[in-house]
């Protein structure tokens, strides 16, 4: 066998499909066994796709930005000298093992490149989909990729015009993240011409805003209403009236989109809500801190550390509902899901049995988690499974909110920002730092005494952290 094709493999956790973000190869380059091939971007996270053959690629199926179904084509490489692959027995092997070792994120066992690697200047970023190139022909110089614009004639070098038959690739610039790619394509930036201000020509989302504004500017005044479609077919929108945008729905926010309509769907909510002095909390939260100003400890950590202790007493609260069974299931463990507002969409990173983990190491690993997801570096596996969600939305400035379920989850606590307001304290008016607790929860698991409970036990702590303590 002279050549394999290696298909997209299973993404798990119930995904199928998954949208090219970037080619790491073009056709004609060699690769090794686990090399990075192509970058892609799931309903759970942006990763990367290590490929199992090593070889010569003959094709590449599909262009950046096209979803790909799992099980499909997605490279092809080839053999020197007709030889099979290598690392194609190893692979047929595992497969036939079922090990699962060629799952995005695990490679073969061979080792694996870095997870993001700067690119070098004049590396391919992407390639026409499934288009072979014969190995007499040398790769062509790199020319920057045609617009719809016109524009004046480019000097083509030697090299090109004596392989006019060849494709041409692009010039790519230095983009790390997949935000700022798409942010590219959404705004219709050539990445070619941006020049970026970032660590080592890197460019950056504020080079491509700013270019897209310059580009806005020059041409404002100068483009009819007639010509619109022609720009917005350009750029890859959907034929539309002058100045609106469009957004594909794909990816995250496609994910968000039917998730959150499935809640408001199926689940029956209800929200409760209570003021609650946290004037000791913040106090408590001091004093941890100056004892050990190693292992610093944030609000959202006691709030979480909080909730568990709710969790515990009120367990009907950390549950799902299966629909299908004509049951409750309540969960054994307390999988934690924090929500984070990030570049891509709103996520939840769940915190695996966060009822087992100690108040340092929770405020630990909501540091890491939320900062990974952020980062867009959590894999899907780390996205999914939650039973019960804290959302913070107090840092967007706001004091309260009703916000959907994160189905199948029963239930989610919100709290609002902390600011000083009038207090009654022991019969005395003082300000003190007061914040809003409200309660999202799915009626079919239990009533309102459950929920009143919970917040109420909640609130408690809230102010007087000696109460959390005592419920330990």
């Amino acid at each position: 066998m002279s050549e394999q094709v290696f298909l997209l493999p299973d993404l798990g956790e119930g995904l199928t499909e998954a949208e090219i973000v970037q080619w790491r190869v073009a056709v004609g380059d060699v690769v090794t066994i686990d090399q990075t091939v192509v970058e892609v971007e799931t309903a759970k996270a942006v990763v990367d796709v290590p490929c199992p053959y090593a070889g010569r690629v003959v094709a590449l199926h599909g262009a950046e930005g096209e979803v790909r179904p799992v099980g499909q084509p997605l490279i092809t490489v080839a053999a020197p000298g007709g030889a099979e692959p290598a690392g194609h027995a190893v692979y047929r092997e595992e497969e036939r093992a079922g090990s699962g070792n060629v799952l995005i994120g695990y490679g073969t066992g061979h080792g694996r490149s870095s997870r993001r690697r700067r690119l070098r200047p004049g590396a391919h970023t992407s390639a026409p989909a499934a288009v072979s190139v014969p190995a007499a022909v040398p790769a062509p110089t790199a020319v920057p990729a045609p617009t719809a614009v016109p524009a004046p004639a480019a000097v083509v070098p030697a090299a090109v015009a004596s392989a006019a038959t060849a494709p041409t690739r692009p010039v790519a610039a230095l983009v790390i993240s997949p935000i700022v790619r798409r942010l590219a394509r959404e705004r219709g930036v050539d990445l070619a011409t941006v020049r970026g201000t970032g660590p080592g020509g890197v460019v950056r989302r504020a080079d491509v805003e700013a270019a897209a504004d310059a580009a806005t500017s020059a041409t404002e005044g100068t483009v009819g209403v007639g010509q619109v479609d022609q720009l917005a077919a350009h750029v890859g929108l959907a034929s539309t009236g002058a100045g609106d945008t469009v957004i594909p729905l794909t990816g995250i926010r496609r994910a968000i989109a039917d998730k959150l309509s499935r809640s408001r769907r199926e689940i029956p909510e209800v929200t409760i809500w209570v003021d609650a002095d946290a004037t000791a909390l913040l106090g408590t939260r001091a004093a941890i801190n100056a004892a050990h100003p190693d292992q610093p400890v944030s609000i959202l950590a006691l709030l979480a550390r909080i909730c568990l202790s709710g969790l515990r007493r009120y367990p009907q609260l950390n549950a799902r509902v299966d629909t299908e069974g004509q049951r409750i299931v309540q969960s054994a463990g307390v999988h934690l899901g924090i929500a984070a507002q990030t570049d891509r969409g709103l996520v939840v990173p769940v915190l695996r049995d966060a009822d087992r983990l100690t108040t340092v190491e929770l405020a630990a690993e909501l540091a890491a988690t939320t900062k990974a997801a952020r980062a867009g570096e959590l894999p899907p596996a780390r996205l999914t499974g939650g039973t019960f969600t804290l959302n913070n939305y107090g840092v967007f400035g706001v004091d309260g909110s009703t916000p959907i379920i994160n189905h199948p989850e029963a239930a989610l606590l919100g709290v609002g920002r902390i600011v000083d307001k009038p207090w009654v304290v022991d019969g005395q008016l003082a300000v003190r730092k007061v914040t809003q607790l409200s309660l999202t929860f799915d009626h079919r698991v239990c009533d309102g005494g459950v929920a009143g409970g919970f917040l109420r036990h909640v609130a408690d702590c809230v102010e007087r952290p000696e109460v959390l303590i005592a419920a330990v």
